[in-house]
């Protein structure tokens, strides 16, 4: 079975467990690039559950880019997530994690779009000094995770919809786990990976400040799906 197991915890759902379980197995190597999954009937057979359970968890996997489908062949291996991932974000929270990325993706780019529209000068001052607090913070060797929430947090103030900042101070806690793992990982790499989560952000904040809508919501997606590619893959910028 590839050393792959299944340890069954009553509170967690199946689907997550199986999730946390193969990602675990890939992160270790365990499972290395290219290798093909145990089929859905032998991990049935194997951990006692159902095909929906599998294709679930596999369904996740597939949509963050973990693992690909060969239809008539089976589950193989596409890449493998840094350690960090796991050491910061625990097995069972990654799932939750990668799922918040998804949704900020949505919402955060409609944020910027509104706030190069709608910001004050009061709001690009704010937007500024969560920028400096962020890059002062990064360039001591700091996880600096407050000054990327609050990054993001005082664009969405300055979107002018109160909905946005009520959605995204509900996600607080998983979004600030999320920039804890990523920031965790950046400060692992290299000077130029760092650079980049920086030079992604000040852009962003040029585009509000300019005005030009277009591009400070197609940045603040870029960075998104970056930051969600830089947890998902062990030799991006490394």
């Amino acid at each position: 079975m590839n050393g792959l197991q299944l340890k069954l915890q009553k509170r967690e759902k199946l689907a997550d467990q199986l999730y946390g379980q193969i990602l675990e197995q890939i992160v270790s190597g365990n499972l290395g690039e290219g290798t093909k999954l145990p089929s859905e009937n032998e991990i049935c057979a194997s951990f006692g559950v159902s095909r929906p359970v599998v294709r679930e968890a596999l369904r996740k996997l597939q949509s963050d880019g973990l693992v690909y489908a060969r239809q008539g062949v089976g589950s193989f291996v596409k890449r493998r997530p840094p350690q960090g991932l796991i050491d910061f974000g625990g097995v069972s929270d990654v799932a939750g994690l990668l799922r918040c990325f998804e949704a900020r993706i949505a919402i955060e780019g409609t944020t910027a779009r509104m706030a190069a529209n709608r910001a004050s000068l009061r709001h690009h001052r704010d937007i500024q000094n969560a920028l400096k607090m962020l890059e002062d913070g990064i360039a001591a060797g700091d996880i600096a995770d407050k000054a990327d929430l609050d990054f993001h947090m005082t664009i969405a103030r300055a979107s002018g919809n109160e909905i946005f900042v009520t959605i995204l101070t509900s996600l607080h806690d998983v979004m600030s786990k999320s920039m804890m793992v990523a920031l965790n990982i950046t400060r692992g790499g290299s000077k130029e990976r760092a650079q980049k989560v920086l030079n992604e952000h000040r852009q962003i904040y040029d585009a509000i400040v300019g005005g030009d809508a277009d591009s400070a919501e197609l940045l603040m997606r870029y960075h998104l799906h970056q930051a969600r590619q830089r947890v998902t893959d062990h030799a991006r910028d490394m």
